[in-house]
């Protein structure tokens, strides 16, 4: 159910769509939904969300917000992450709470994946 206030779609920058479609495709299972040559919509992704045609990354090394998704295996999900084309910004450390590394998807776009202490 749809909350005011809530977050409810996010929207990132991607120089390449058809890239950044198949690398989250490959890496995360995620599907797509294409609304014109500029904007793709993204489904099974666990939020709402979509990539727009954009010559800007995503960084925060550049002061933009950090996506991060969850994984109940965080090294496997590195490896699908690698095979896929994604580059390691940050290699796996630990946090309060949990582990997680860093990586830059096709477009150069920073996320991270987190997973509980000890999974």
């Amino acid at each position: 159910m749809k909350e005011t206030g809530k977050i409810n779609y996010v929207e990132m920058p991607s120089r390449d769509l058809e890239a950044t479609k198949k690398f989250f495709c490959d890496a995360f299972g995620w599907a797509f939904i294409d609304y014109g040559p500029e904007y793709v919509a993204i489904q099974n992704a666990g939020l709402d969300g979509g990539f727009f045609k954009s010559d800007h990354v995503a960084t925060t090394s550049n002061g933009s917000v950090l996506v991060v998704l969850y994984s109940s295996d965080l090294e496997a999900t590195l490896e699908k992450v690698k095979q896929a084309g994604g580059k390691v910004v940050l290699d796996i450390f630990t946090f309060p709470g949990g582990r997680r590394f860093h990586f830059s998807d096709p477009s150069g776009n920073e996320y991270a994946v987190w997973s509980e202490l000890g999974a």
